[in-house]
C-alpha cells in the first residue's frame, strides 16, 4: 500500500466512512503499530480538529437557554416515575446526538475543503488557458497590423545544401519588426539552435534571434525591430551553438533576398 492509499484510507476512517474489508484492513495496520498508518490517521484527525476549531461558531443564546432548561428539568425528576425511562433515554441520547452533529459538521467542512481545492485547481488551469489565449490573440493582431502596413514586405527564404527542401517566409517591417515562419528544417543536434541573421549591403550580419523546430521541422520566430539598421537586403538562417552567437559560425540552411 503506497502513501496516497494510506492517506485516503485514513481520511475515510476518520470521517467514519470506512467499512467492511477496508476498515478491517486499516484497523489491522493500526493494531500492529504501523507507523505510516498511524501518522496518516493522526495527521488527518489533526487537520479535522483544526478545521473544526477555525470554523466553529458560538450557538445562539436561545439554544444555550433551552439546553440549560432541559438539564434543570431532568434534575427535578430524580424520583422514579412513568417518565423516568424517557429521561434516562434522553440522558443517553443527547451526547450521541451532539457527537453526531459534530461529526457531520466536521465531515461537511472536510468535503467542502476537498471540493474547494478541486475548483481552485480547475480555475488555475482556466487562468493559464486564458493567459495563453490572450497571448495568441495579441500575436495574431501584431501579424495583421504588419500585413496591413504598406511598408511591410514578404521575403521568401530557400533551402540550401544541408536541407534543400527547407523553406521559410519572413514578414518584415523595418519599423515594427517581423515574423519568420520556417518548415522542412532537420531537428537540431543537442546543444545547437537555428539563428536568424539580417544583412544590409556589405555590412556584417546582425543577429536577429534564435529558434527551435518541432518534430516535423517547423519553427517560428518573432523578430524585434533592428534599430538603426535600415533596409535589410538578405535574411539567412544558420546552425549555431545553443543561445546563438554575435557572428555566424555554422553552416547556412536558409537564405533569401528582400
Amino acid at each position: 500500500m503506497n502513501h496516497q492509499e494510506l492517506r485516503d484510507l485514513a481520511a475515510m476512517y476518520a470521517l467514519g466512512g470506512l467499512d467492511g474489508e477496508e476498515r478491517a484492513r486499516f484497523e489491522a495496520l493500526l493494531r500492529s503499530g504501523d507507523p505510516d498508518a498511524t501518522a496518516a490517521l493522526s495527521e488527518f484527525e489533526g487537520d479535522l480538529l483544526t478545521l473544526a476549531r477555525d470554523t466553529a461558531e458560538a450557538p445562539p443564546p436561545s439554544v444555550k437557554a433551552e439546553l440549560m432548561a432541559r438539564i434543570a428539568a431532568e434534575a427535578r425528576h430524580d424520583a422514579p416515575s412513568a417518565e423516568a425511562p424517557a429521561i434516562r433515554r434522553r440522558r443517553v441520547l443527547w451526547p450521541a446526538v451532539w457527537a453526531a452533529v459534530m461529526a457531520a459538521g466536521i465531515a461537511a467542512v472536510a468535503v467542502g475543503v476537498l471540493v474547494s481545492a478541486s475548483y481552485e485547481t480547475r480555475l488555475a488551469a482556466l487562468a493559464r488557458e486564458s493567459t495563453a489565449l490572450r497571448a495568441d490573440i495579441e500575436r495574431q493582431q501584431q501579424i495583421i497590423a504588419l500585413l496591413r502596413d504598406p511598408a511591410t514586405e514578404m521575403v521568401a527564404l530557400s533551402g540550401l545544401e544541408p536541407s534543400p527542401s527547407a523553406r521559410a517566409r519572413m514578414i518584415w517591417n523595418s519599423q515594427a519588426g517581423g515574423l519568420l515562419v520556417a518548415a522542412g528544417l532537420p531537428p537540431t543536434p543537442e546543444g545547437k539552435t537555428y539563428q536568424l541573421w539580417a544583412i544590409a549591403g556589405k555590412n556584417a550580419p546582425v543577429p536577429a534571434g534564435v529558434f527551435a523546430v518541432d518534430a516535423t521541422g517547423k519553427g517560428s520566430l518573432r523578430v524585434p525591430p533592428l534599430g538603426g539598421m535600415g533596409k535589410v537586403d538578405v535574411f539567412a538562417v544558420t546552425l549555431e551553438p545553443a543561445g546563438g552567437l554575435p557572428a555566424p559560425s555554422g553552416q547556412m540552411y536558409l537564405a533569401g533576398k528582400s
